[in-house]
Parts: structure tokens; C-alpha cells; sequence
């Protein structure tokens, strides 16, 4: 496998969600606003992906020399129960619907520190740790603010960053 193959693909996986993450959170910020950080993430996303392609044309890997073994799978299969039903608990027990992404960035964030240890990535220790820290923060916002806004900014915004910042680290390196 190239040395390239795993964070290449990484960094695709980074950009894909740190777009989500821009495009789905906006919409607290009004029409004007929503337009320009869903296009502020795009472009981000654009130029990110241009790299990716430009490195892409180095690297040659079968897709299952990636590492999406079992311990892969456990990771995402854990993520997915923890995701949906925190999701739930937060919408429909506790009524903090402002609280959903800052939720999901604290999931997505352990998931990467899991994942760190079964793929030995020190970078994903440290997305992470981000993630995880900027969702507790979202969730403190959402349960002492209820603003909508606030959290979106913190948990939505800063999570769409760090999945730049770490997508980003491999491809401006080389």
C-alpha cells in the first residue's frame, strides 16, 4: 500500500463531513448567513478536494488494503447506536433539540479517538480530543443558553474546522 493510500482517503473522509457539518449547521444563522457559511464551507471543501486529486494521481492501493476491518466496523457500528440514540434522548426526553449537533460532534470525536488506537493515527487522537471538547462545549451552550446559534457556531462550525484542519495536515505536507 502506498503511504499515501490511507491518509489521502483520510482527508476525503475529512472534507466530506467537514462540509456536512458546514452545510447542516447554518441554518441557525438566518437566510444571508446560512448562504455564506454553507458557501464558505464549499469552498473549503473545493479546495481541499483539488488537492486530494492532485495527490491522488501518486497513489496505487486496493480498496481493502485501507484498514476497514473488523475493529473498523465495531468503531462505526458503536458510533451509529451512540449517534441515533443520543439523538432521540436529546429530541424527545430532555427536549434539547439545539443539543443534537453538539452531540454528534461529541460522538464523531470519540469515534476518532477509538479509531486512532485500532488504525495507530495520532492525528485522529488529536481530532478527536477537539471534537469531543467542542461538543461538551456545545452541550453546556444548549443546556444554559438554548442558543441555537452558540451551539452551531461551537459544535457545528468548530467541528466542520477541525475536520479541515485534520484533512488538511497530510495534504499540505507533501
Amino acid at each position: 500500500m502506498s503511504d499515501l493510500a490511507r491518509p489521502l482517503f483520510g482527508s476525503l473522509i475529512g472534507v466530506v463531513f467537514g462540509v456536512v457539518f458546514f452545510v447542516a449547521n447554518a441554518g441557525p444563522f438566518g437566510t444571508p448567513g446560512a448562504i455564506v457559511v454553507r458557501v464558505v464551507g464549499l469552498a473549503i471543501g473545493v479546495a481541499l478536494l483539488v488537492r486530494i486529486i492532485q495527490l491522488r494521481r501518486r497513489v496505487t492501493v486496493a480498496p481493502d488494503a485501507l484498514g476497514f476491518g473488523r475493529g473498523y466496523w465495531l468503531v462505526v457500528l458503536g458510533e451509529v447506536v451512540l449517534l441515533f440514540g443520543g439523538v432521540l434522548v436529546i429530541n424527545r426526553v430532555l427536549h434539547h433539540p439545539e443539543a443534537s449537533v453538539a452531540w454528534v460532534a461529541v460522538v464523531v470525536g470519540v469515534h476518532f479517538v477509538v479509531l486512532a488506537r485500532v488504525w495507530r493515527e495520532a492525528l485522529f487522537t488529536v481530532l478527536g480530543v477537539v471534537m469531543t471538547v467542542l461538543g461538551v462545549l456545545g452541550i453546556v451552550l444548549a443546556v444554559t443558553t438554548h442558543s441555537a446559534v452558540a451551539v452551531a457556531v461551537v459544535a457545528g462550525l468548530g467541528s466542520g474546522l477541525a475536520l479541515f484542519a485534520a484533512a488538511a495536515r497530510p495534504l499540505l505536507a507533501r
